[in-house]
């Protein structure tokens, strides 16, 4: 559940970088992503130059080894290198 949801900071942001990229630890079957990406399609879909694009977790139980764990989540260079995907020209 996404309450309070700060939808005003998360549109103001879309509309000065005109691009998304939404960081989410869990799946994307369902996530918290998916919801944050619903309300800018719905709100500002004109504003983006670049598709929304997220980076979640991987769709399996997240394990208790620390290596395994690391290997499901997102990591710094998978949200760097998508967000330099939005950012490089056409």
């Amino acid at each position: 559940m996404l309450r309070p949801l700060d939808t005003k900071t998360i549109l103001d942001s879309v509309a000065k970088t005109r691009r998304c990229v939404i960081v989410d630890e869990g799946w994307r079957s369902g996530s918290i992503s998916a919801e944050i990406g619903m309300r800018i399609a719905e709100e500002a879909f004109f504003e983006l130059d670049a598709p929304l694009r997220r980076v979640c977790s991987r769709e399996a139980p997240i394990p208790y080894a620390a290596h395994l764990e690391d290997a499901c989540l997102p990591q710094v260079s998978t949200i760097v290198a998508v967000a330099r995907e939005l950012v490089r020209p056409s």
